[in-house]
């Protein structure tokens, strides 16, 4: 109750606030594969299979090229937005910034995920600042670590540390990000997640259950009903998955179908094989691809800007 009262009270500060344009906040959780774990520049032949589906060498696809077009700059640097901003705790230390490369679990700025082309796409189609909070560990479940308090038992500790961190920040943005104040409204959740779900029985067969309370119990604690909500598929390694594999994207989709103002992101055809991946042994990772990070940021950028209506520029 401490915690609902605290964050209740940075929700009433924000109605008070007028002025400036109100920030679009985005929410972005989940686990390993919302923290990102797509290889930028690292091409060590025996540890990154010599660069193979690295951001800087799948960029050079000339079947890609527009899509890839917007993410560096005429003397060949990654572009760093000036109105979409990131803010993601990792073990080490509390990335913040302007959008660009490496807000991810590792140092450097070696990594992307999701939030990469995302933040771009949201960006483009908004008038006001962009701010992105990532809160998100490696190798959790819904059914202990995420559980939410709708799903009954003991409520999952990362589910608590995600709406804490969300409340830090909204409630550090004026100090942390000084050039757009603290007058926002919270715009989008996206959930990415369902990796370890799969190896327990019980957590496979309440995933649906559990993923639905979960959508419920956050749009009740941040008191936004109709918060716009994408649920990105499990799609690791294309659509020849095992059976334990298709029926948590089964419940990825038919949660989705069951909530208000949300929608179900397939991801299954960014998938690509671990041989012109960096990290061949990493499929729970999608082996590292830079492109199959970038695309799935991609399609859920289209999706939450279908959702909310708005119009890329």
């Amino acid at each position: 109750m401490k915690f609902a009262f605290v964050l209740l009270a940075v929700f009433a500060v924000n109605v008070t606030c007028i002025g400036a344009e109100k920030v679009q906040v985005y929410i972005l959780a989940g686990q390993s594969n919302m923290q990102g774990q797509g290889v930028v520049d690292l091409d060590h032949p025996m540890h990154y299979n010599g660069g193979r589906g690295i951001l800087n060498n799948v960029m050079k696809n000339p079947k890609m090229k527009d899509v890839y077009a917007h993410i560096k700059d005429d003397n060949g640097e990654y572009i760093v937005r000036d109105d979409v901003f990131v803010r993601h705790v990792t073990k080490e230390e509390t990335k913040t910034g302007r959008l660009t490369i490496g807000f991810t679990s590792y140092s450097g700025k070696h990594h992307i995920g999701p939030e990469f082309q995302f933040g771009h796409l949201v960006g483009d189609a908004s008038k006001q600042p962009v701010l992105l909070i990532k809160t998100a560990w490696g190798g959790k479940s819904i059914y202990k670590d995420f559980r939410p308090p709708s799903s009954g038992g003991e409520v999952g500790p990362f589910y608590t540390q995600m709406l804490d961190e969300i409340k830090q920040g909204l409630s550090a943005m004026n100090e942390e990000f000084p050039q757009i104040g603290k007058n926002y409204e919270l715009a989008g959740f996206v959930w990415f997640q369902g990796w370890n779900d799969m190896f327990d029985k019980d957590a496979l067969s309440q995933y649906e259950d559990n993923l639905v309370n979960l959508v419920t119990d956050v749009r009740s604690a941040l008191h936004q009903k109709q918060l716009p909500v994408i649920i990105g598929e499990t799609g690791n390694m294309g659509e020849d998955a095992g059976e334990n594999m298709k029926q948590i994207r089964l419940a990825q989709k038919n949660a989705a179908d069951r909530l208000h103002n949300a929608a179900f992101v397939k991801t299954t055809a960014f998938a690509r094989p671990k041989e012109e991946s960096p990290n061949v042994t990493h499929g729970h990772h999608w082996f590292g691809n830079a492109e199959s990070y970038f695309l799935i940021g991609d399609a859920m950028g289209k999706a939450m800007i279908k959702l909310k209506g708005l119009h890329r520029k």
